[in-house]
């Protein structure tokens, strides 16, 4: 994996016409670079420089004691070690390449490409200071952006494994919900899944899974409650799982039967068509090229012209080795989200597409469904919510 993302940063930095990338860490274990995650896959404990040319060139120059651990991995064509300063070498791997253009790990608008820390980055300053190359650096912003959402084939295969985990774990509590139980029992249930599966949920263990339900619920982001399932209640459970480093993202919308109900009411049914039209409607709008911001409106037009507020949050955003992840965002024009609405969708990235309506005499009506971006288009590495699903006592 980690030899397969050095090789597409390359490319990423031929593309983007920078000279070299340099990563710059140190004690990793505690503060950590999400860069690493793709260009290491191990921890370093001194100043450490990693880096990595377009032409092809990759250098690492590490603290003495950690030499040996990273020419064990094999994905550095040069791996330098020094005893009291990082500097004589770094001086001497960038003379010899003589980068025109330094990107650096840190950014005002992606947090995951802005983990160069303030301090790191003064050392750095200062072993630079009397060459010319101080002035030479830029934001890494745009390649770590491109490395994270372009996800090679074996990264695809691992979302799309968490992926159908999830799916039959929403399978198994459909079983498990019913009138009376709590929030709290729900998701202790699919807890114990997580670990019977022996794989990681996907988020904060606080509010991984969060479970809602009727008019009174917290929502997303945030933990499960004591509030119990009753009667005429709309009940949605948001998830994911963490499998071989990579997660999933889902949501998926249960109906609780009123006595004498055979199906949802008719303001209830309308919602949730409204939300997966919403979705469908988005996957088509979804290619290479497009603006965030606009497959956003698709959604958001739709909701409101069928008479419903808009959502209070972006359409989707990247998955990956987070839940949360890379640059780009589906998301309206708010200033919350800086220039990500800008940012042009990219074949390889892979999305969550998440509208909601809330219905105040039922809760909160969602679906979250996961898609890659094709050449021409998207497919669904979920497979879609395309009725409610119903609980009968």
């Amino acid at each position: 994996m980690i030899k397969e993302k050095i090789t597409q940063a390359i490319d990423i930095l031929k593309e983007k016409n920078v000279d070299a990338w340099l990563t710059f860490v140190r004690e990793s274990d505690t503060v950590h670079d999400p860069s690493l995650d793709f260009i290491l896959g191990t921890s370093c404990t001194w100043q450490s420089a990693f880096i990595i040319t377009q032409e092809g060139l990759t250098a690492a120059i590490v603290g003495s004691l950690d030499v040996a651990n990273i020419e064990s991995r094999g994905c550095y064509g040069e791996v330098i070690g020094y005893k009291e300063s990082i500097q004589e070498a770094l001086h001497g791997v960038l003379q010899k390449l003589d980068p025109q253009t330094i990107a650096l790990n840190y950014s005002t608008d992606s947090p995951l490409a802005d983990g160069l820390t303030h301090g790191m980055y003064l050392n750095l300053m200062k072993y630079l200071r009397k060459t010319p190359y101080a002035k030479r650096i830029i934001s890494a912003e745009p390649i770590v952006a491109a490395l994270r959402g372009r996800k090679s084939p074996t990264e695809i295969e691992r979302i799309q494994e968490a992926v159908q985990l999830t799916l039959v774990m929403f399978d198994r509590v459909s079983d498990y919900i019913q009138v009376g139980r709590t929030e709290k029992e729900v998701a202790a249930f699919l807890k114990e899944k997580v670990k019977e599966a022996r794989v990681e949920l996907a988020w904060d263990p606080d509010y991984c899974p969060s479970v809602f339900t009727g008019p009174e619920s917290a929502g997303a982001h945030a933990g499960p409650t004591d509030r119990t399932i009753a009667r005429g209640h709309l009940m949605n459970i948001d998830f994911g799982v963490k499998k071989d480093d990579y997660c999933s993202d889902l949501q998926r919308t249960w109906y609780v039967l009123r006595e004498g109900e055979a199906e949802p009411p008719d303001d209830v049914r309308k919602a949730f068509d409204t939300i997966r039209e919403a979705i469908q409607l988005a996957a088509a709008r979804l290619k290479p090229g497009v603006e965030g911001w606009i497959v956003d409106d698709v959604a958001r037009s739709h909701i409101t012209s069928a008479g419903y507020d808009e959502y209070p949050h972006a359409l989707g955003h990247q998955i990956g080795r987070f839940a949360h992840d890379g640059a780009g965002l589906l998301c309206p024009k708010w200033d919350r989200y800086g220039k990500m609405p800008h940012e042009k969708v990219e074949a390889q990235q892979v999305y969550t597409i998440e509208p909601r309506i809330t219905l105040k005499e039922f809760g909160v009506a969602t679906i979250e469904e996961i898609v890659v971006v094709t050449d021409s288009g998207c497919q669904f590495l979920s497979d879609p919510q395309k009725e409610i699903y119903i609980i009968k006592e």
